[in-house]
């Protein structure tokens, strides 16, 4: 048997045994504050438990809940266990269209709650966060801290976006770059599809770096609007407004690298279909190896007695003596 926090037991018994010491020393000098006749009109009636063994188990009590904070236990040992799961890097698109509202409250808040939503469907996996427009970078290596995570794509606002034209092959190349030692690779975007000009030279690096695309498409067919920094929309060079509409394309080159795409709907099925379709084509990899101790917890013993003494102590407190009508006891 063994403490998991023995220096709490050790720090807590030194006060523990002061305050017994004083209590047990000090209990006769009430007297010599209180007058006698105060002293009388106070007094209990004699009908409980003796003081000393009431003292006895109130100490007791005390002592037992000192004992179940430190944490009784019995070692049995180290269990190793292996981290399996998958590593991948996802993208977020933070192009100019992004901003437009054919899917409440606009696509890029739409894709922030798909993102979130596959970093909640892949608890144990790896995942690296990237961001692209006209250029693409990092905003989280790869981790398996999905609180972090989910923290780094709320961050992602419109300041973000970026309205120069969209450049899928710099993303190719950023994926690339940090999946060059993954097995397998595998990419993950979140995007309205751009358009066929952004995507030419996308599938070639995919395909050559053996990088297997997944993306969820965010946008409507019907389109909408694309809005500057103000919410006003923008004009195409003959004067019509510019509208952008979901571009399949990148469903297409995702299915040609072996992958699959989604169009993203309210709710979470779309996404578990995409993690379905994941890890059905990929195995798990062991990525580490942890070590647990096995341990046999005691500490709702003495907590259990603890209490039903504090409740045998507190219950067994003497009563005052009540005066009867005309000064009798």
């Amino acid at each position: 048997m063994s403490f998991v926090y023995p220096y709490f037991f050790w720090i807590m018994s030194v006060p523990f045994v002061l305050f017994v010491f004083l209590v047990l020393t000090n209990k006769e000098k009430v007297a010599r504050v209180f007058d006698e006749k105060v002293l009388e009109r106070l007094r209990v009636e004699s009908d409980t438990i003796p003081s000393q063994l009431r003292n006895l188990i109130l100490f007791t009590a005390i002592f037992l809940m000192i004992v179940a904070l430190a944490r009784p236990v019995i070692e049995k040992g180290e269990k190793h266990v292996s981290i399996q799961g998958l590593s991948l890097m996802a993208s977020i698109d933070i192009s100019g269209s992004m901003r437009s509202k054919d899917i409440y409250p606009n696509r890029l808040e739409f894709a922030k709650r798909k993102l979130i939503g596959l970093l909640h469907e892949m608890p144990t996996d790896e995942v690296a966060l990237t961001a692209f427009a006209h250029v693409s970078f990092m905003l989280a290596p790869f981790s398996s801290d999905k609180d972090t995570l989910e923290q780094i794509v709320d961050g992602v606002d419109e300041s973000y976006i970026n309205m120069a034209s969209t450049d899928f092959t710099a993303l190719g190349s950023l994926a690339a770059k940090m999946l060059e030692k993954k097995k397998p690779k595998i990419l993950v975007v979140v995007s309205d599809g751009g358009d066929k000009e952004a995507l030419k030279g996308f599938e070639d690096i995919l395909k050559k770096e053996k990088i297997t695309l997944y993306a969820i498409l965010i946008g409507t067919q019907r389109g909408a609007p694309v809005l500057d920094a103000k919410g006003k929309p923008l004009k195409t060079k003959n004067g019509s407004i510019a509208i952008t509409q979901i571009n399949k394309d990148l469903g297409l080159i995702a299915e040609k690298t072996g992958g699959a795409y989604v169009v993203a709907t309210n709710g979470n099925k779309d996404i578990k279909t995409l993690v379905r379709a994941m890890r059905s084509k990929f195995h798990d990899t062991k990525k580490g190896e942890i070590k647990i101790k096995e341990r046999v917890e005691f500490f709702t013993y003495p907590l259990m007695f603890s209490v039903l003494l504090l409740l045998i102590g507190f219950s067994s407190f003497p009563r005052r003596k009540k005066n009867r009508i005309g000064g009798k006891k």
